[in-house]
């Protein structure tokens, strides 16, 4: 199975947003030392718990200090671009890191109401195009005249640069048929919700079409994942995340707790069962029953990669969740 990386540049109580992209790249590194097949960044808009705001930027920082692992996004959100400054900024990226790129596009905002309008400059943001323009974007990347008649009297530069893998994001199952006939890799992000189905997958598969981008069908899962030698120490780093991610459905979004704070923060018996009945989102235990479970859904399913985004409060534990991944499953 080949692993990945999905990074948010968590900003976990008592470090600043500065330290969170400086963690990002102590992660690439040790990805790349380990053998991880590839990193993404997010991206996150008007907040204060994420400091990838800007991936693309971040993916070239990341590619300077890596000599392996592909970089790349996941994923940039296409309605707050123009493809044209898609296709020039990927084509950039791999003019400077050539077969290392991934051009990873979600359809999802990335942020707020107040984010999006921000971002659009006050405009009503178009959101019933997104697969137009990703094509678009696409032809642009590949040297192709796009169809966009907005598009087809200009060009992407730097030209003729070897081409980035091309990545639709999805957690619903909507993009899956997308992705396949325009020849891209399939990311199904199961740490949203959950609901990652053979289905899914299988009609990406049967409607892949090869492209310039990918010869044969490719899918990565990203999965949320703490780990530990012991499953008493996953379960004490984990209780964080699980805090916050019971709160978010209700509507409240606070900063993540510490694990002490976690520790003593007083649950209901209701509030411990949506925490239980979450654990098909956030995968918590000992490493090899982690692994275990990974390589089980791979059969499953039949997915080619796991991606894992892993947020314990301490950078040096969030790093041995990765090292110890690698451990038992490179």
């Amino acid at each position: 199975m080949k692993l990945s990386i999905l990074d948010q540049a968590p900003i976990t109580k008592g470090n600043k947003a500065a330290d969170a992209l400086i963690k990002a790249e102590e992660l690439a590194i040790l990805g790349d030392e380990l053998g991880y097949h590839r990193m993404w960044m997010a991206e996150h808009h008007g907040t204060n718990d994420f400091a990838s705001s800007a991936p693309e930027v971040t993916a070239a920082h990341l590619a300077a200090k890596t000599k392996n692992i592909r970089i790349g996004t996941g994923g940039v959100m296409m309605m707050h671009y123009s493809p044209l400054k898609l296709a020039e900024v990927f084509k950039t990226l791999s003019a400077f890191s050539p077969g290392r790129i991934d051009f990873g596009v979600g359809r999802a905002p990335g942020g707020d109401q107040r984010s999006i309008y921000a971002l659009s400059e006050g405009r009503q943001p178009l959101l019933h195009n997104m697969y137009e323009k990703f094509d678009t974007a696409l032809q642009l990347i590949n040297d192709e005249v796009p169809r966009d008649d907005l598009y087809n009297q200009t060009i992407a530069t730097p030209s003729q640069v070897v081409l980035p893998e091309a990545w639709l994001l999805g957690s619903t199952g909507n993009s899956a048929i997308q992705a396949g006939v325009r020849g891209v890799g399939y990311s199904f992000a199961q740490f949203f919700n959950g609901e990652m189905t053979r289905e899914i997958l299988d009609a990406y598969k049967k409607n892949f079409q090869p492209s310039a981008f990918l010869e044969k069908p490719e899918i990565n899962v990203s999965y949320m994942v703490t780990t530990a030698e012991t499953k008493e120490e996953a379960e004490f780093e984990a209780k964080p995340q699980d805090i916050w991610r019971l709160l978010f459905t209700r509507g409240r979004i606070t900063p993540l707790l510490t694990p002490e704070e976690a520790r003593d923060y007083p649950l209901t018996e209701m509030d411990r069962m949506i925490i239980k009945e979450n654990r098909n989102i956030h995968l918590v235990g000992d490493v090899k029953e982690i692994a275990m479970l990974l390589q089980k859904e791979q059969k499953q399913y039949g997915f080619d990669e796991a991606m894992i985004v892993s947020i314990p409060h301490s950078q040096e534990k969030r790093l041995n969740v990765y090292r110890l991944l690698a451990r038992e499953l490179l």
